[in-house]
């Protein structure tokens, strides 16, 4: 770095902020890292060295106090580098607050955390995580009426269950949970890197108890240790009434159990309608057809309707014409999200008579005389 300024190495003014210096720090120490594909230790190095001074605000007065030259090798004109500096800092020099760039230990989860990542020592960042349980994806076919009244159904799930035996953590009854003597409960342990920067220190996920912070004596013998086993289950469903076909009911906390206590997943069911034969669903309304005579549509007449609840009398009022709708309140298909019912929508159809005997004929050409 001889005869070159600091702020010119990390490309800020003179007058950045704290802040500034920090964020091109991290963008050129990202670009520059030697693990890097077309990384440059060179440049890492000496974008780190001007950091070290720049990035602390004590340093950074000194620097701006006694000049470039303090940063600089060379010599001839007397300057000293940033090694020199640092010795000079250790209390033999004006300058205080002691610097040893080869020793001094680095948390990493300010700055490199982010970056490379490094582990941070605090919020649980090195613990392991066991694993959640599992969301379980299924189809269930229900029948027309079903859909509309609502039924209790049965599924049959091949899942991972909380262990019976141990009860989800993982010991065997009767054997010992203790806090875990190597990581004193936390999950993690310290531990310390070597790097062409000096030492750096991070968090680690405990080996002896794999990040759980707590050991067991003896492993249970039907989970080995797990928490769970993978078994069939059969489980009662509610399907409300309502529900259309391809709707999803979804039950939180009825998935796979996760290991050791962990959140267990979610049971979502896809629910396919089979059709049927005398209704159509429009949403919360039922669509049926009625054949009528020409008499009972000029005449009018009560005839017998079926309807999801049964049989129910529609009055045809005379001079009804083919394609008239009536609407039967409240015999459609109860909401699903509210009270009440949709209605049924019935459709009258005027049915012509496709074979005529000579008498039938007689009378209908006296009918169209007549009209």
């Amino acid at each position: 770095m001889a005869n070159q300024d600091l702020y010119e190495v990390l490309g800020v003014s003179k007058d950045a902020t704290q802040d500034e210096i920090k964020k091109a720090y991290r963008k050129l120490a990202h670009q520059h890292h030697p693990d890097k594909k077309g990384g440059d230790e060179k440049k890492f190095k000496e974008i780190n060295s001007a950091y070290q001074v720049l990035g602390n605000e004590q340093k950074r007065k000194q620097y701006d106090q006694f000049g470039q030259g303090f940063g600089q090798t060379g010599g001839q004109q007397g300057g000293m580098n940033w090694e020199d500096f640092a010795r000079a800092s250790g209390g033999q020099g004006p300058f205080g607050g002691g610097f040893n760039q080869q020793n001094v230990e680095f948390d990493m989860g300010d700055i490199f955390g982010d970056l490379f990542g490094f582990g941070k020592r605090s919020g649980g960042r090195g613990r392991a995580q066991s694993t959640q349980g599992g969301d379980i994806q299924t189809e269930m076919q229900v029948e027309f009426r079903e859909a509309v009244f609502g039924a209790e159904k049965l599924i049959d799930l091949y899942k991972f269950n909380i262990c019976s035996k141990c009860g989800g953590n993982g010991a065997e009854p009767g054997s010992k949970i203790e806090t875990c003597k190597t990581c004193q409960g936390k999950g993690q342990v310290d531990r310390i890197q070597q790097t062409i920067l000096g030492a750096f220190r991070s968090a680690a996920v405990c080996p002896d108890c794999r990040g759980e912070g707590k050991q067991i004596s003896q492993k249970c013998s039907k989970c080995n240790g797990n928490g769970r086993v993978k078994e069939s289950e059969k489980m009662k469903i509610k399907i409300p009434a309502g529900i259309s076909d391809g709707e999803t009911i979804r039950l939180a906390g009825k998935g796979e159990a996760g290991q050791k206590g962990t959140m267990p997943g979610g049971l979502f069911i896809s629910i396919r309608v089979k059709q049927d034969p005398n209704f159509i669903r429009e949403d919360d309304n039922i669509i049926s057809q009625l054949d009528i005579s020409f008499s009972q549509a000029a005449l009018g007449d009560k005839i017998k309707v079926n309807t999801l609840d049964g049989d129910v009398i529609l009055k045809i009022p005379a001079g009804t014409q083919s394609g008239k709708v009536f609407k039967l309140t409240g015999k459609g298909v109860p909401h699903l999200r509210s009270r009440g019912r949709g209605d049924q929508l019935v459709t009258v159809n005027i049915k012509t008579p496709t074979r005529l005997n000579r008498e039938q004929k007689k009378i209908f050409e006296q009918l169209a005389n007549l009209f």
